[in-house]
């Protein structure tokens, strides 16, 4: 797929679905079928472009982008803090959850639950969920890249670990 499947995004119109994509998607579908409580599911580059959706409505690349820009202040706050490498963030609002989980270096899970979900049970699936699909982005993206030869640059991965800014230490101290 070399890049291309950090690049397609709004151009999926009249074509078939890769091979990584199917089977991300059929992920997303086992998690919504694991937890009924899940109204919807985002599997996606960690620049923000979607790898696949199984959700209600047609924001993803809204929803694919403002993970992205979560997932960088969060790896942030993670370093600042002396907390380690990222793996989730919870969010929740009046009406549910948003749940954002590291799937590998290549890629996020974000999942969207009603407000009576176990969280529990969601982190649960969710962290299972996410392993998947970070073995299947991470397998294509592999082939791809054997496939084509290693001339393309690498995509975004999620940082380890992020330097403190000048002045700073970290440690979890304000």
């Amino acid at each position: 797929m070399k890049r291309a499947l950090w690049q397609r995004a709004g151009k999926r119109k009249g074509r078939t679905v890769p091979a990584a994509d199917a089977e991300v998607l059929d992920e997303l579908r086992r998690l919504r079928t694991r937890l009924p409580q899940v109204t919807g599911a985002l599997a996606a580059a960690v620049d923000g472009l979607v790898i696949a959706q199984d959700a209600d409505g047609s924001e993803a690349d809204a929803v694919a982008a403002l993970t992205a820009a979560s997932l960088a202040v969060a790896v942030r706050m993670a370093a600042a803090t002396g907390r380690g490498e990222f793996r989730e963030l919870l969010v929740r609002g009046v009406d549910g959850y948003v749940a954002t989980y590291a799937a590998g270096p290549l890629a996020v899970l974000t999942v969207l639950a009603e407000p009576r979900v176990n969280v529990g049970r969601l982190h649960l699936e969710s962290r299972q969920s996410g392993a998947r699909i970070a073995e299947l982005v991470g397998r294509h993206y592999a082939r791809d890249s054997a496939e084509h030869g290693t001339d393309d640059p690498m995509p975004r991965r999620i940082p380890r670990s992020l330097p403190p800014p000048t002045g700073e230490r970290p440690g979890g101290g304000f």
